[in-house]
């Protein structure tokens, strides 16, 4: 009773986060409710008490104030200072990475909260961009000071056992020793290293995997990633990431000494910590009850309702331009998993690919497929995110050329789960719709995405004719009736779209082993197959789909036929024919257009090539269907169309480095080597490691006459690896 919810802002590792009005100072503060996963029993209580008084002891204007903690009828929370801002990993989200000015002034603000906290013995030991906040004003504060060291309770201790975050946990926590100051420091190099390269310097599928190679591995120069990095600040990193923490600043004290050296050496626009935005979000004030803060059904709705913040306040500013096809373009985002137990983590994912499958049978509505998802979310940095930011879902739909967006939740009580989505519209910032389907076991998910997927329909605002005459089999008739069989399937897809072809085989193979009638998981494991050059067994497979095609819709039936005819250039005529009856019932489907036009070109037959590419490009303006029309146009003869293929597309993605490089090698088949040249070095100041551009300047000097350049170039994809330059 003594608090009120104001806004949900979101989960952290260890439970829920919320703005509450604490009515008896009627002051906003923030409070976390603890996850009961997280094992705190009365003996860890009180040695938790212990260590939340002496982190309360921290008085500084760069660490988050700890207040008290206190128990609400079994269910344990801390109450801190609330900070207006946003965290560290939402900032290097947006910009992808900071200057080295902006990360220098940031890591010096962390280093004065962690000099401040290091006096009083407390060690962080979980210190990572999401605990990080920065505040209206641009200034770095520390929070969750004593949480993480709490866990050092009796549940955690033995042989073996660490604690913290894998990708900023330093080579001693991961064998379990002691930890003292200069662990923070080399979780403050991790992040120093992630905000000046825009990447972390270890990454890995499982947290093993990641500690594994905190322990081992060493960590690549992040020059290697970005060229302007100082060498000062790059030695700097790489000394806090030394894996003897002997070799390491010996306090925060010293590296923030060597912080202030560098940050006075910079440009003075340069040193200034980027400013936070606060999250805009509707005020709903309920009165406060534990036992209704964690079910189930309240997160459903808080997710629901902030959404409706996102799309009404934020987004409603950018729209989507209209598809080509005049059809509603969805992209359907990973859920999120309310339900507290990572053992259903695959299944954010895999609710929405069974989802795409679903939806993607439709002749009214496009959908952006498992791989597009995947490849925006991975290059966002997003597969792993809690919620979405909107930014991140304007990029989504820019990326994906997306005019809907769906996001979902999973929750869980008992053995009953609940699915509750929101279908938001770019162009006027509405949510057209708001569902809930619920199931017993997971068993139940299919049906459950059967029914969703009619919702979605009627949100997108197809009529009742439309509905009524579409195509629409079950989920479960189309892919698998069984879910374990495609939770495999679905991390089968996730090693495939990463072209780590060898584990992919293996888990499509587990896939078929539980499902024998698999069908599409017979297709992505003889595409797998030929990406290994196995030719014999991805013909068996796609051979195998094929027997199968009961079990597939028929786009799919069209498309493995086309496939498996297209292996050879004896059955071209059959594989047009396959295509072409593909697109009588989906004229826009990119694939089936795709292949043809590859056919087309194949045949030497440019004109139709070039209408299968032209209709790509305006349904899905990427790189390779940019490259594939200019091809084809070059092929013709028509340099001035290719050259504007290129220029159209770098007007609104100007720093694509392949971009350039492609426009480069249109100038050099004209004869026109300085523009080459020149295209050339646009591309080397976006992305110098590129192998591309060695190419094309090796070529570029070899016109020219210049043969030993052309050889240093040659030299470099040699040195670096690429067995295709000999």
């Amino acid at each position: 009773g003594r608090y009120q919810i104001i806004e949900e802002l979101g989960a952290g590792g260890m439970g829920r986060v919320y703005k509450v009005r604490d009515t008896k100072i009627n002051e906003k503060i923030a409070l976390k409710l603890l996850r009961p996963e997280a094992g705190l029993d009365r003996k860890s209580l009180e040695r938790f008490s212990n260590e939340l008084k002496l982190a309360r002891k921290i008085r500084h204007k760069n660490v988050c104030q700890m207040f008290d903690l206190g128990e609400d009828r079994g269910t344990l929370y801390i109450t801190m200072e609330y900070v207006r801002g946003e965290d560290l990993r939402q900032l290097i989200r947006k910009f992808g990475r900071l200057s080295p000015g902006q990360a220098v002034s940031i890591a010096r603000q962390i280093c004065d909260g962690l000099e401040e906290a290091h006096k009083l013995g407390v060690v962080h030991r979980d210190l990572k961009p999401q605990n990080i906040m920065i505040d209206e004003e641009g200034h770095a504060r520390i929070m969750d000071f004593g949480i993480a060291r709490s866990l050092t309770g009796e549940r955690l201790t033995g042989a073996g056992a660490f604690i913290g975050t894998p990708e900023y946990m330093s080579p001693e926590q991961v064998e379990g020793k002691d930890v003292d100051a200069r662990s923070d420091i080399y979780a403050l190099g991790v992040i120093l290293y992630e905000m000046a390269a825009g990447r972390r310097p270890f990454d890995g599928e499982t947290a093993l995997s990641i500690a594994h190679k905190h322990k081992y591995e060493i960590p690549e120069d992040p020059r290697t990633f970005v060229a302007e990095i100082p060498d000062s600040l790059a030695g700097l990193i790489l000394r806090c990431l030394d894996k003897d923490k002997a070799a390491r600043y010996e306090s925060a004290a010293a590296l923030r000494a060597d912080l202030v050296a560098i940050e006075q050496g910079l440009p003075t626009t340069e040193a200034v910590a980027p400013k936070g935005r606060p999250h805009t979000s509707k005020q709903v004030t309920v009165t406060f009850d534990v036992r209704k803060v964690l079910a189930p059904a309240l997160a459903g709705v808080l997710i629901v309702a902030a959404a409706l913040v996102l799309w009404l306040v934020v987004l409603k500013k950018h729209v989507a331009p209209p598809p080509a096809s005049g059809k509603p373009m969805l992209a359907i985002l990973y859920f999120k998993n309310s339900t507290g137990d990572p053992a259903l983590d695959v299944w954010r994912s895999a609710l929405p690919e069974l989802l795409i499958h679903y939806l993607h049978q439709s002749r009214y509505i496009d959908v952006a497929s498992d791989s597009q998802i995947y490849g925006v979310l991975r290059e966002l940095n997003l597969t792993s995110a809690e919620g979405y930011a909107p930014e991140d879902l304007k990029r989504v739909a820019e990326k994906t050329s997306a005019t809907h967006i769906l996001q979902g939740n999973l929750t869980r009580s008992g053995t009953s789960f609940r699915v509750n989505t929101t279908l938001g519209e770019m162009s006027s910032g509405k949510v057209l719709a708001s569902d809930m389907v619920q199931g017993e076991g997971e068993s139940s998910f299919h049906a459950m995405v059967d029914e969703l997927g009619g919702k979605i329909k009627s949100g997108l605002r197809l009529t009742s004719q439309e509905i009524a005459s579409d195509i629409d089999r079950e989920v479960g008739a189309i892919t698998s009736e069984s879910p374990e069989a495609f939770k495999y399937y679905s991390e089968a897809r996730k090693y495939h779209m990463r072209s780590v072809f060898p584990e992919a085989i293996q888990l499509y193979q587990k896939a078929v082993a539980i499902d024998p009638e698999f069908a599409m998981a017979y297709r992505g494991m003889s595409s797998a197959y030929q990406n290994i050059a196995d030719t014999k067994r991805s013909k068996e497979s796609i051979q195998k789909a094929l027997e199968l095609s009961h079990r597939i819709t028929e786009r799919e039936r069209y498309l493995i036929e086309g496939q498996l005819y297209y292996q050879s250039d004896g059955t071209y005529g059959q594989a047009i024919e396959s295509f072409n009856k593909l697109l009588a019932l989906y004229p826009d489907d990119v694939i089936g257009n795709n292949y043809l036009g590859l056919l087309y070109s194949g045949l030497e037959e440019w004109d139709q090539a070039i209408g299968k590419f032209e209709k790509i490009v305006s349904l899905q303006k990427d790189v390779l269907s940019c490259e594939n029309l200019a091809w084809a146009y070059r092929n013709k003869g028509l340099y001035a169309e290719a050259r504007r293929v290129w220029e159209d597309y770098l007007r609104t993605n100007p720093a694509t480095a392949i971009v350039h490089v492609n426009l480069g090698r249109h100038y050099l088949h004209q004869g026109r080597l300085d523009s080459a040249l020149k295209e050339a070095d646009e591309a080397f100041l976006l992305d110098p490691k590129h192998s591309e551009i060695s190419f094309l300047r090796g070529d570029i000097y070899l016109l020219k006459g210049e043969f030993e350049r052309s050889e240093t170039e040659y030299l470099k994809l040699l040195e670096a690896g690429d067995r295709s330059a000999h």
